[in-house]
């Protein structure tokens, strides 16, 4: 049996807790890990709330990404063998001490990345690659990121900022040395935003990536002429009535490979600024579920 965590209905944290359940088996297009860390995203209350209409078997096992040491492969799986190290998309839950990752999603660790670092990049960081690609800004132009200071905002700035592309964003006053550590402007959120914004971009901003949705993407969209380039990651109603869009996401190998490739350059750091045993993988969901989380948080498995 392996050690695991996650809830056993839809609802609040009252809802989760410790599973056991038997080691899995790869099946076609799978790889059977030993996890060695897992991220842990606002995606995982959001699936436990029910909010995003993903129905799972219950009780189901917490965590989207996770890095690790592969045991076996399933049918059909070629580039990985037993003993690479590798992070991904976590098939059957992250948050255990052994899980299945999908192999398109998968992409093998360099030496110079650490576990923890590589859980970080499935979701928070391709979301960003994803996003900072959509919205459609090149060198020389600004992004505007509402909610720069998360995981998918710091990571995103960093990618962006290394494509030359300038970068502000919202965040509380509390984050502005953070924000500037990302190599980029911290305005205030709230009342009078847009009057922040043309304050730093006196011209408007070229794109808008939205992590927070509702008002706050409806008052910056005054300060974004080309509103097809503001992209959203949370809201795809407000995004749609302001004439932007929903992210497309297109995690493959290849894109998680050039993400840890950054990682490894110097080029992207994670920001990890959480470090939980699974033990208290409760702790840690409640940190990212307040909203006040900075950079990444990381479960440390094994």
């Amino acid at each position: 049996m392996a050690k695991a965590f996650g809830f056993v209905d839809y609802g609040g944290p009252e809802k989760q807790e410790f599973l056991d359940r038997p080691v899995l088996e790869p099946g076609p297009g799978r790889l059977a890990i030993a996890v060695r860390a897992a991220g842990v995203n606002p995606v995982d209350w959001k699936v436990r709330r029910g909010w995003l209409g993903q129905v799972r078997e219950l009780p189901a096992v917490m965590g989207s990404e996770a890095a690790g040491v592969v045991e076996r492969v399933g049918p059909g799986v070629t580039g990985f063998t037993p003993g690479d190290e590798v992070f991904g998309i976590a098939a059957t839950g992250a948050f255990a001490e052994q899980t299945l990752l999908a192999a398109a999603s998968s992409a093998v660790k360099p030496a110079e990345v650490g576990f923890d670092q590589a859980a970080t990049l499935p979701v928070a960081a391709a979301t960003a690659d994803d996003a900072v690609r959509d919205v459609g800004v090149g060198a020389g132009q600004t992004l505007l990121i509402l909610g720069i200071a998360g995981g998918v905002g710091s990571a995103a700035a960093q990618i962006a900022r290394s494509r030359g592309i300038r970068v502000i964003g919202t965040a509380g006053d509390a984050n502005r040395e953070y924000v500037a550590s990302l190599g980029a402007v911290q305005l205030r959120y709230g009342e009078g935003v847009a009057e922040r914004i043309r304050a730093v971009a006196p011209d408007g901003v070229d794109g808008i990536l939205d992590l927070v949705g509702g008002d706050d993407a409806r008052a910056a969209a005054v300060t974004l002429e080309d509103r097809s380039r503001l992209v959203s990651t949370v809201d795809p109603t407000t995004a749609e009535e302001l004439g932007g869009r929903y992210i497309t996401r297109s995690t493959s190998p290849d894109t998680l490979a050039a993400l840890a490739e950054l990682v490894a350059a110097g080029e992207l750091d994670p920001h990890i600024t959480g470090r939980y045993p699974l033990s208290r993988a409760a702790e840690a969901m409640a940190l990212i579920e307040s909203g006040h989380a900075r950079g990444k948080v990381v479960l440390d498995i094994g």
